[in-house]
């Protein structure tokens, strides 16, 4: 059978030659399902495409707010940790004050003082940011308690300011602490030997404060502690001692005020370079001195 042709004549508007296009039927059909296929499929792929630019589109940005957010969490991280150390130094400082106040024994204290940590809460974005919210809480529950307990000293100090001028509470000399109260190394037989009180290193010369009111009770030039101060603060029980010092600048029986300038740093005694031993007493018991320096 002889195949059908359409024919598509194209005639000019001016001048020029007419065009006949042919296509057989057959064709045509083929064509006619075959062009809006292919619309169809192009449709899809465009509007597929322009979807695709939003998804990638919503994707950077939450790529840059995500990135953002790890900037701030960062910050918080931060900003935890400086709170951390800062409530530590409150924590150091309010167990001095306890102890000043008589409200604490020292034995009870010991160690240094800690907050944080991760706790035992459910998740709530991820393991790391958990424990931030956890250690956050602690830091928290922790200035609670360490306010309530500052207004309680603050009560207690107003109602025993005799009883505190008599207590020590500053630095004998300014200087650097170079040995601590405790065990060590003595440094001229290398045996181990208990130290009882703070060396504070520093130049000599420099003055020696009273660490709070009181009596003079002795002014000594001693073997092992060269010149030596002791002082009796008679309304709390506590003595303290200076030693090493080079000169004397109080007398035995003498009354004096915390901050009184009562002799001067030196290096008389067994010591190798200038500096004061201090010492802490209370009913014939040595202390830690470190309880008693709030200054430092």
């Amino acid at each position: 059978m002889k195949e059908k042709y359409l024919s598509l004549i194209i005639i000019p508007h001016k001048q020029g030659n007419q065009r006949i296009f042919s296509i057989s039927k057959k064709t045509f059909k083929t064509m006619s399902i075959l062009i809006p296929s292919v619309c169809v499929v192009l449709g899809v792929f465009l509007v597929d495409y322009f979807a695709m630019n939003k998804t990638r589109q919503k994707y950077k940005d939450l790529k840059t707010e995500y990135i953002n957010q790890k900037e701030t969490i960062a910050q918080y991280r931060d900003s935890i940790s400086g709170l951390k150390d800062y409530i530590g130094e409150f924590e150091q400082y309010r167990k001095k004050l306890n102890v000043i106040a008589g409200l604490k024994s020292q034995d009870k204290l010991e160690g240094e003082p800690g907050v944080g940590g991760p706790g035992n809460g459910q998740e709530i974005i991820s393991p790391e940011l958990n424990q931030d919210l956890s250690v956050l809480q602690d830091i928290t529950d922790k200035a609670k308690g360490l306010s309530a307990n500052f207004n309680t000293l603050m009560d207690h100090y107003e109602s025993q300011k005799v009883i505190l001028d008599n207590t020590p509470s500053i630095m004998p000399t300014q200087g650097y602490w170079a040995s601590p109260y405790g065990w060590r190394d003595d440094p001229f037989t290398g045996q181990r030997a208990f130290h009882p009180g703070v060396d504070i290193a520093t130049q000599k010369g420099n003055p020696v404060l009273a660490t709070a009111d009181g009596i003079i009770i002795s002014t000594k030039n001693e073997n092992r502690g060269g010149k030596t101060i002791k002082i009796s603060h008679t309304k709390t029980g506590y003595i303290t001692v200076y030693c090493h010092l080079d000169k004397f600048l109080v007398k035995q029986g003498q009354r004096i005020k915390r901050g009184d300038v009562i002799g001067l740093v030196g290096n008389t005694g067994r010591t190798r370079s200038p500096h004061v031993h201090y010492e802490v007493r209370l009913n014939g018991k040595k202390l830690n001195p470190w309880y008693y320096i709030l200054d430092n």
